[in-house]
């Protein structure tokens, strides 16, 4: 081979791992559009069983198509208090299976390669068939499906364009010269030491076994070779988890401690077991030679399904002592005495984390349970001022007082989180539902200074020594009942997406409305009658009006759904059936 030939075949494999690493991005941004809901969907399963944080590990990861996005997902919803460190632990070792899927697809795309067409060439071709949906196509889900089957294909095309390079540097005596020498004592680690740093710059371990797939089949390296180039990845993965948890809590610290102390663990025992195994039969067993019985003649499969069952098994045979690995995570990394206090202390988020915005779909629905503990927030210092404006009893007021810091800290910061995700890539449906969330926030933070204007009603009445009469004490604790149950209503046609429920919000709205008015007139016939004074008729009047402006907000929260519910559609055909029929029955 000349020199111009080496030149153009090192700038063929730069050109196929450059179309690789583009397409593993496309396709794991669209896999997240596509299958948000899904994705969702998942995280919200997490429950106590090991067992099933694993498999939504599995399944989040061969969604996301990224194991490191997976255990930053984690490490976001721990250090945002809603995920406990065990049930992040077993996602982690659940992202470390669904990682071996690309590796899969990879291996897929390489049969037949000793035929006219090989299934990578067939596979290629979905590059131009998605490029036409998206430039043809008039529907967003059409268009996404149609740059997540690009990303496919381009996939393949750097596959193809390494591969070929790769062939050509393994027809060189220099490079078989070189591969045949690295068969020294102690090898194996030497390349699980290359797999660790080449996944470390890649930050993707997907990408490393692929690589290593590809060199297998263009017999650059033998299969053994591949395998611990391929075990070092599973270590290297772990980097992305530790740079990530950077400036978290101690908690999200832990989870990628369990992360490379696990993989570490497995990784190493595996080629302890394998080294022995292999100088006791006298090099007669190795890894590879058990692999090629089990997979004769399909080469790529032989290093895919090894990454796969080693991933599986060592996960399986860890999982019962997965707790002792939890508490070794704890006791290297023990928590700081000012961190036991911090979810009393200050203000904070519940739900979100800047973690979350490596996965949008999931950052989307945090944001959403959110701005659903927010409401609860607004609400629940609305119900403290009506108690305290009727007991004047302050024993509470502390907790109103931070409260309202709160909700001041959420309306800021929860519109400075959306600001940055509305920036991703995400489907059509989300970015209406962010773009909603401003006015939403602002609403309710609005409530929280109506439910403060009350406080200060109280107080008012408490410097001249008067009190609200039982009359007026019974109108506001009823006006109390019909703002919850519209709070109720509301949140849920908020949550579901729910017209019906809106409905009935609307319904209760109209309800609080005439009560308003009807207090206001009752306080009229009160100062007539010489049952209270000017001075207090003043804050029964502005409290009235307050809890009018309350109703009218959360009505606010309520009717963004019309504005970014598609699943809406369907709620509104159930609730024209459900008047058409309520109709019919009351005519018979």
């Amino acid at each position: 081979m000349t020199a111009a030939e080496i030149i153009v075949n090192l700038l063929g494999l730069l050109a196929g791992i450059g179309v690789f690493l583009i397409a593993i991005k496309i396709i794991s941004n669209n896999l997240e559009s596509v299958g948000g809901n899904r994705l969702k969907s998942l995280f919200a399963m997490t429950s106590k069983n090991n067992l099933l944080g694993v498999g939504i590990g599995t399944a989040a990861t061969a969604l996301v198509q990224s194991s490191g996005a997976t255990s930053v997902m984690a490490i976001g919803f721990v250090n945002a208090g809603i995920m406990t460190l065990t049930q992040a632990c077993a996602i982690v070792l659940g992202a470390n299976i669904g990682t071996t899927i690309t590796g899969q697809i990879v291996a897929i795309g390489f049969l037949g390669g000793d035929t006219t067409i090989s299934a990578s060439v067939i596979l290629a071709a979905l590059a131009g068939i998605g490029a036409f949906m998206m430039y043809f196509a008039k529907k967003d889900i059409v268009k996404r499906i149609g740059s997540l089957l690009a990303g496919f294909g381009l996939l393949f095309v750097g596959l193809t364009t390494m591969s070929g390079s790769m062939a050509a540097f393994a027809e060189l005596d220099s490079i078989k010269r070189f591969i045949a020498a690295i068969d020294f004592p102690g090898y194996s680690v030497v390349l699980v030491l290359v797999g660790i740093a080449l996944t470390a710059i890649i930050q993707s371990s997907s990408v490393t076994s692929s690589i290593a797939i590809t060199m297998l089949v263009s017999r650059l390296i033998s299969l053994d070779q591949g395998i611990f180039l391929i075990l070092g990845s599973n270590i290297g993965a772990c980097v992305v988890a530790l740079l990530a948890c950077i400036g978290t809590s101690t908690n999200s610290r832990r989870v990628a401690v369990f992360h490379i102390i696990t993989n570490i663990i497995r990784v190493f025992a595996f080629v302890a077991v394998a080294e022995i195994v292999t100088a006791a039969t006298g090099g007669k067993f190795t890894m590879g030679r058990l692999f090629d019985r089990m997979f004769p003649g399909v080469v790529p499969l032989q290093l895919s399904m090894f990454h796969t069952l080693f991933n599986v098994v060592t996960v399986l045979l860890l999982l019962p002592t997965m707790k002792f690995y939890v508490k070794l995570s704890e006791k290297l990394l023990p928590e700081k005495e000012s961190e036991k206090a911090l979810p009393q202390q200050g203000v904070h988020f519940y739900f979100i984390d800047e973690h979350l915005l490596k996965t949008p779909p999931v950052a989307v629905q945090q944001t959403k349970n959110e701005i659903v503990n927010m409401a609860k927030i607004a609400r629940d210092n609305f119900s403290l001022a009506c108690d305290i404006v009727c007991t004047m009893d302050y024993s509470k007021i502390d907790d109103f007082r931070k409260n309202e810091t709160e909700l001041n800290y959420l309306n800021k910061e929860i519109t400075h989180f959306v600001v940055q995700l509305s920036k991703l890539e995400m489907s059509d449906n989300d970015h209406r539902y962010l773009s909603s969330t401003f006015h939403t926030v602002t609403d309710l933070e609005r409530i929280g200074d109506y439910a403060e204007n009350i406080t200060e009603y109280a107080d008012r009445l408490n410097e001249k020594k008067e009190l609200f009469s039982d009359e007026a004490i019974d109108e506001i604790r009823n006006m109390q009942k019909l703002i919850d149950a519209l709070y109720e209503k509301a949140m849920q046609a908020y949550i579901n997406v729910d017209y019906v429920a809106l409905r009935e919000a609307e319904t209760i709205e109209d309800s609080i409305d005439d009560f308003t008015q009807q207090m206001a007139d009752n306080h009229i016939m009160r100062l007539d009658n010489g049952v209270c004074t000017s001075d207090v008729g003043a804050q029964y009047i502005s409290l009235a009006s307050n809890g009018e402006r309350v109703a009218d907000h959360f009505m606010n929260v309520a009717k963004v759904i019309r504005d970014y519910g598609i699943i809406g559609v369907r709620h509104i055909a159930d609730a024209q059936r459900q008047n058409q029929s309520a109709a019919k029955t009351a005519g018979e």
